[in-house]
């Protein structure tokens, strides 16, 4: 089965090996991928799918008004609009790095993106219930990324992976009711250390399309 918003191999694998059939599952941010829409046909039919515009969740709908088990709906991912325990999984699949597009310096994150990144994974936390994977499929690498994800106020515990040949992505899990590792718990702390001295210029890929992430062969 071609399911291009899937990633696809070893990164498909290590992606049902996190899901279960009857999971509840949110796409957070789902855009225009077809990942909702193959996840569905994987067998995951229980699977709600958020974006911030409404343009692109009445596209998506009338798109897929056939699966029945696809539910769509126009929210803020700061302001999640489900009760607390309400989904076994929930997954975004580079929303995160939309949010931090206009950062030029991942050493030093701006103060304001930091908050907006917390106030989503706050409300991620919210929502899943004990047990239950926020999974994140990104290009960040970990010594970047992690210390977001690594905050003891969101009460999961965290582990990666990485694939990919010559070009590297990563798949983040962190699982709800666990507790970090000693080593995560230092890294998150680091977040709100004072900032490094600025360095030289980092260059970094300032996509404008959801459609590169549609590509990824993890």
């Amino acid at each position: 089965m071609d399911c291009p918003g899937v990633p696809g191999s070893h990164g498909r694998e290590q992606l049902e090996a996190e899901l279960r059939p009857r999971d509840r599952i949110l796409v957070l941010g789902c855009g225009n991928s077809a990942l909702s829409h193959d996840l569905f046909q994987l067998g995951y039919t229980d699977v709600t799918s958020i974006d911030y515009s409404p343009v692109c969740i009445a596209a998506m709908r009338a798109c897929y008004a056939q699966c029945r088990g696809l539910q769509w709906a126009v929210m803020d991912a700061r302001d999640l609009a489900f009760a607390d325990s309400s989904f076994d999984v929930v997954l975004e699949k580079g929303t995160l790095d939309s949010m931090m597009v206009g950062e030029t310096d991942p050493w030093n994150v701006a103060p304001e993106t930091t908050a907006l990144l917390d106030q989503v994974l706050k409300e991620v936390s919210r929502v899943l219930r004990p047990g239950g994977r926020f999974i994140s499929i990104t290009f960040a690498q970990p010594h970047f990324r992690k210390r977001h994800y690594a905050q003891p106020a969101y009460g999961w515990s965290l582990r990666h992976s990485t694939y990919g040949a010559g070009f590297h992505y990563f798949f983040y899990v962190m699982c709800k009711g666990q507790a970090l590792a000693p080593a995560d718990l230092a890294l998150g702390q680091r977040l709100h250390a004072l900032p490094c001295p600025a360095g030289p210029p980092c260059a970094l890929q300032a996509w404008d399309s959801e459609d590169y992430l549609s590509a990824i062969e993890l």
